[in-house]
């Protein structure tokens, strides 16, 4: 890890920022959490039906709902699986309020803390630029849209980047499928840069 990440999740332990399990319980405020995330940072999210069906699927026994608090208050959650030897942060969000005290970086910690527990000696933070490494160092303090910020976060917990094949859709109905896509793409050219 870099310096100032570990120094981040100590910051937040010592300012009370405490992080737990969540369960079924916790859903509506996990989906109100990404709700607003991907609002903020202008991101697609899911149904709160698919968080709910994944949770269920999932939880307890290759997957963790964990949610960061302070005094009370729901600050972070995310959504981490294990498999194999493996874990992935699938899901994550974050609150407007008390960002100041670092809770995206204690409970990073405690999902990589889980994923040990587990028997896990990888944990993917899952999601970067598509760009190769020596622009991804030389490019990311000066930028902030798109997924910049997010490596600038997930840089400071250290390993090293990997690159897979990516996500691939299997068309089951190719013209619905094209109708989806000239969709997204008028979508996209309406949508401000």
């Amino acid at each position: 890890m870099k310096q100032k990440t570990r120094y981040n999740v100590r910051l937040a332990a010592r300012r009370g920022v405490t992080v737990r399990a969540g369960g079924e319980a916790d859903l509506p405020a996990f989906y109100r959490l990404m709700t607003e995330t991907a609002e903020r940072d202008e991101f697609g999210i899911h149904t709160r039906a698919y968080y709910e069906a994944a949770h269920h699927l999932f939880v307890p026994d290759h997957g963790r709902l964990l949610l960061a608090e302070y005094e009370g208050q729901l600050l972070a959650a995310l959504v981490v699986f294990a498999f194999g030897g493996g874990a992935v942060y699938m899901y994550g969000a974050s609150s407007d309020e008390q960002r100041n005290l670092m809770p995206t970086y204690l409970l990073q910690w405690e999902a990589m803390r889980w994923a040990r527990e587990r028997g896990c000696h990888t944990y993917d933070l899952w999601g970067v630029p598509d760009e190769d490494e020596p622009t991804l160092e030389a490019t990311f303090t000066g930028r902030s849209d798109g997924l910049w910020g997010v490596y600038r976060f997930k840089r400071g917990f250290g390993g090293r980047l990997v690159r897979t094949a990516g996500a691939w859709d299997l068309v089951y109905a190719p013209l619905r499928y094209r109708l989806y896509e000239l969709a997204v793409r008028a979508l996209r050219g309406r949508l401000p840069a």
